[in-house]
């Protein structure tokens, strides 16, 4: 044979086997999922402060300037 021979692994030699990756594969799916959330969260409240009036503004403390340029940044920022 070659100087490199094939390996080949079983399912009891692999570390943590598939259900290992399988766990990874799904908590990484969740986090994304999680992450995707609440960047759309994020945009929801930007495009709320747009459409608040002015008193409503006032009220939270919020002057329209602030609440445009908020408002207008991109979701992921």
């Amino acid at each position: 044979m070659a100087a490199i021979d094939t390996i080949r692994y079983t399912r009891a030699e692999l570390p943590g086997g598939r259900q290992g990756y399988v766990r990874r594969l799904v908590r990484t799916v969740q986090s994304l999922a999680n992450r995707i959330g609440s960047l759309l969260d994020r945009r929801r409240s930007r495009l709320v402060l747009l459409e608040m009036t002015d008193d409503q503004l006032k009220d939270i403390g919020i002057s329209r300037a602030d609440a445009h340029r908020e408002g207008l940044r991109p979701f992921w920022d």
